[in-house]
């Protein structure tokens, strides 16, 4: 970026999640003058290392760095000094009734095909519905349909956050990915977004109502009823804030823009970290599935108590499944877990001592976990939704912007440069 475009600007970056923290580095280094806003009393957004536990850290939003060869922030966390630990979907059990089962058939053949016929339609329609309409799934026995339908639940539904029903069958895939596998942080995510933030002037629990254009530039409004003003703004917010309409925005964003906040979906996944006493009888595999029944409540586990300091199970909710229990108090939260883990191994499985439960649609700051692609969206969408606004002094950023790398940390990252960029250019 070249300084002189930046040099001396008054930019406000609303959001100190990785997409605002990578923006207003890059716009600090190219000599604008950046304040970073967080509703939050702390920073990181989405990425929420709980620390309650002492010496026992747990990710309760993102959880891996997706892809770690070429990733930007493989690189961020090895100048944090960021310990990792890699995953690898490989090292996976089943289990269900008791006992360990085979690993289940995989359902990608079929949604190639139904993504596939899709394409061919007049018109998009939803994933559950491409696949309906297969032949196959016509001549498929009830319990073959409701092993599909659980397999979807856990690769599909748990990676978008959203019911099958909900996605695109032509986009709801449509990413690129890094390669390298997966890692964990064993001492929390958070490490990179205070390394990120380092030497940044960020404002906490500074909640944005209302931003206005001026003649002089920006005029931004704040929960408390304070004003700030500003030559430009990147706006980081979750889609799931900016679908809410807690913001008012003056003059209204272009149609494009504000189409493409409508059109995308924001999804849920939740996580129940259980602690013991003692190492849990579980296989060493990073991954366990739960094959029920139920199949679609707590269907995915995590085992990293190998990287962590005491004996630890990760589990999992997504889609409607994650509305339902987010409303449930921790102790019933935990008594859920629990009776699935006593399903799945026997009624002797050992009970949680403690336990640290997420919940990202009732948080303000976020609505949801992620974005994902309902019928009719896809890249364009979150190209629309990108980008500058209000003749260039507006820009938007974050993963539900990302065309290329949507849904994920490093997506935010890369679009908040992607922002400054713009800002500057």
């Amino acid at each position: 970026m070249a300084a002189g475009a930046a040099g001396g600007r008054r930019v406000a970056v609303i959001g100190a999640g990785m997409a605002g923290l990578a923006a207003a580095r890059a716009l600090a280094q190219a000599g604008a003058d950046v304040t970073i806003f967080e509703a939050r009393d702390r920073i990181g957004g989405r990425i929420w290392t709980d620390r309650s536990w002492p010496g026992l850290p747990v990710d309760m939003g993102a959880s891996w760095i997706h892809g770690l060869t070429g990733n930007p922030l493989t690189a961020l966390a090895r100048e944090a000094g960021a310990a990792l630990h890699p995953t690898d979907y490989e090292s996976a059990a089943a289990f269900g009734a008791g006992r360990e089962r085979p690993y289940p058939a995989e359902p990608w053949g079929m949604l190639e095909k139904a993504q596939a016929q899709a394409w061919k339609a007049d018109a998009d329609l939803s994933l559950r519905a491409a696949v309906a309409a297969l032949p196959r799934w016509g001549r498929m026995t009830a319990a073959e349909r409701d092993a599909f339908r659980a397999a979807v639940h856990r690769m599909v539904e748990h990676e978008y956050g959203a019911d099958w029903g909900e996605l695109s069958a032509r986009s709801y895939d449509e990413a690129e990915g890094f390669g390298g596998g997966d890692a964990l942080f064993p001492q929390g995510y958070d490490q990179l977004a205070h390394h990120a933030a380092r030497g940044l002037d960020i404002r906490l629990g500074a909640r944005l109502t209302a931003v206005r254009a001026a003649r002089d530039g920006l005029r931004l409004t704040f929960a408390d009823g304070s004003e700030a003003g500003a030559d430009a703004m990147v706006c980081t917010l979750p889609l799931g804030v900016l679908q809410s309409g807690d913001i008012a925005f003056d003059p209204p964003l272009s149609p494009a823009r504000q189409s493409a906040i409508e059109s995308l979906g924001m999804g849920l996944l939740n996580k129940c970290w259980l602690r013991f006493d003692a190492p849990p009888p579980v296989p060493r595999a990073d991954w366990i599935l739960n094959l029920g029944p139920p199949a679609d409540l707590w269907p995915e586990w995590v085992n990293p108590s190998a990287a962590a300091p005491a004996p630890l199970l990760l589990a999992f909710n997504a889609g409607p499944r994650a509305d339902e229990a987010e409303a449930w108090d921790d102790a019933t939260t935990l008594g859920s877990a629990h009776d699935a883990l006593k399903a799945m191994f026997g009624s002797r499985f050992p009970a949680p001592i403690a336990a640290q439960v997420s919940r990202w649609r009732a948080d303000p700051a976020a609505r949801g976990s992620y974005s994902f692609h309902p019928p009719g969206t896809g890249a364009d969408t979150r190209r629309a939704l990108a980008g500058l606004d209000w003749d260039g002094r507006l820009a938007f950023a974050g993963e539900a912007a990302s065309p290329d790398h949507p849904s994920t940390v490093h997506g935010a990252w890369l679009s908040g440069l992607a922002a400054a960029q713009a800002l500057a250019g």
